[in-house]
């Protein structure tokens, strides 16, 4: 029997797949618990329509992130610490202090999770630092240490 899954299943398939288990399984366990439904005409095409318009969101989700990753790019960053001798930092900046410099000075807000830095930055000095706008686009913004 071909069902249409609403929910994952273990060690069957995700939500919207279309499978094909035994009559027995559908009818004790899969539609009963709500965890699948027939598979009609009329279900698979609404199936269809909800892939559709998920793949859509997708894609403007994707060319909103481009257009962001676009605008960080030309994004660069002052902040003014407190230094020892060397130009050695008190303490170190961190994602949060970037994040909120950004807000200030641009007024783009960032989520401080986005933000990746390799290392502390606990030196006077120009550093790239790399943002994740989308799990598949990232940008990169210059973020300038001056001792203030």
């Amino acid at each position: 029997m071909k069902v249409i899954l609403q929910e994952e299943v273990k060690k069957l398939g995700k939500k919207g797949d279309v499978i094909e288990v035994s009559e027995g399984y559908a009818r004790n366990f899969l539609l009963p618990k709500k965890l699948a439904v027939e598979a009609t005409a009329t279900n698979l095409n609404s199936v269809s329509q909800q892939k559709a318009s998920e793949a859509r969101k997708q894609q403007r989700a994707i060319d909103e992130a481009k257009l962001m990753a676009a605008q960080l790019s030309k994004v660069e960053v002052t902040i003014a610490v407190k230094t020892g001798e060397g130009g050695k930092l008190f303490g170190a900046v961190t994602v949060k202090d970037i994040a909120d410099a950004i807000e200030a000075q641009h007024k783009i807000e960032l989520d401080k999770r986005k933000i990746e830095l390799k290392d502390t930055i606990k030196a006077v000095g120009t550093y790239p630092v790399t943002i994740k706008v989308h799990p598949e686009i990232t940008s990169r913004i210059q973020v300038h240490i001056i001792a203030g």
